[in-house]
């Protein structure tokens, strides 16, 4: 059985710098497709950073991109969000999420990853 721990969120200051972490368990972690995603109270889920199994293909919308950064080590089965440069509108729960092979085309769609992480918070005041 896959289970999926995220660990580092906390409350921070805006302009401060978070590292978040996903330990996979289960299954072969290199073969996922990996994703963090992120819900804000009472908003929806959205995708924040996806990186493929050999970690060669990184994706990001453009709310966050530059400022976050996924990577990857296939040896730990961990996988790692780095957040820079924090707003206000970046306070959620974020998730970590984890699927077969994924395309770019479809990534950032909650439906393609099959296994999800319970979720750390991470609150940013102003």
């Amino acid at each position: 059985q896959v289970q999926l721990a995220e660990s580092g969120g906390r409350m921070v200051q805006t302009g401060d710098s978070l590292r978040l972490t996903c330990a996979v368990t289960g299954g072969t972690f290199s073969s996922y497709t990996m994703a963090w995603f992120r819900q804000p109270s009472g908003m929806e889920r959205e995708f924040v950073a996806g990186i493929s199994g050999s970690g060669n293909t990184r994706y990001y919308p453009g709310s966050v991109r530059g400022r976050f950064d996924i990577s990857r080590d296939n040896g730990n089965d961990i996988v790692y969000l780095q957040l820079n440069s924090l707003k206000p509108e970046d306070t959620a729960v974020y998730y970590c999420a984890a699927g077969g092979s994924i395309t770019k085309l479809t990534m950032a769609m909650p439906q393609e990853y099959v296994y999800w992480g319970q979720g750390t918070q991470v609150a940013v005041s102003s």
